[in-house]
């Protein structure tokens, strides 16, 4: 006959067994989840940046513009990579200014990528099999542009989940240098000799130099 206190302790331990697997089973749908909808963005702009490149100098810089800006404006979280880039002076200035800036800063990024990726010899991208926690409820999506040759670049999202949907809040180079550090650097000095409006001078300057308008 069994032992009723056998029975009992195997159901409890039976008992505490079942929560922690449904658990273990609800965090990696969680994880899954979260590994999805934050590499969706980059696969569109991964997409769309291989049509530019495949379309090529061949095509006109403001055809390639155009393609090309629907998707990084809903990749990237312009406010906020504005707002890191400029720092502590971006919340004290008045909202004429921020919105004159913002709107060409999108110009700026988007003809920065334009400008970036327009030849095409046979490179493909690669997104890591799973995000990396950084924090904050921030992740990273790992890219690799790999060449014909097998040598490739490490180009990294830091990714956040706004109200609309997951962003990318800065963009690692090498997998280490930040965008939005070395904009901030490049920022500092304008801002520093003119305010507000040199810098959105200087932004602009840069987009006719990377659209071809004046030489670089």
């Amino acid at each position: 006959m069994p032992n009723n206190n056998v029975l009992l302790g195997r159901r409890g331990l039976l008992g505490l067994a079942i929560p922690a697997v449904v658990a273990a089973t609800s965090w990696r749908s969680a994880r899954a989840d979260t590994d999805a909808g934050a590499a969706a963005p980059i696969q569109r702009l991964n997409a769309a940046l291989l049509a530019a490149m495949k379309a090529g100098r061949g095509t006109p810089f403001s055809q390639r513009y155009a393609a090309l800006a629907p998707v990084v404006e809903q990749t990237l979280d312009m406010d906020a990579v504005l707002a890191a880039s400029i720092g502590l002076s971006w919340s004290s200035m008045p909202s004429d200014q921020k919105a004159q800036l913002l709107a060409t800063f999108r110009r700026y990024t988007v003809a920065s990528y334009t400008a970036n990726f327009d030849n095409y010899t046979g490179q493909t991208f690669q997104l890591a099999p799973s995000v990396r926690s950084v924090g904050n409820g921030d992740v990273i999506v790992g890219t690799q542009i790999v060449a014909n040759d097998g040598s490739s670049n490490k180009l990294d999202y830091v990714m956040r989940h706004t109200p609309s949907g997951w962003k990318a809040v800065d963009v690692l180079a090498d997998g280490a240098i930040s965008r939005v550090a070395v904009q901030r650097s490049d920022f500092r000095h304008l801002l520093n000799s003119g305010g507000a409006p040199a810098l959105v001078a200087g932004l602009q300057r840069k987009v006719a130099s990377l659209s071809g308008d004046v030489p670089a």
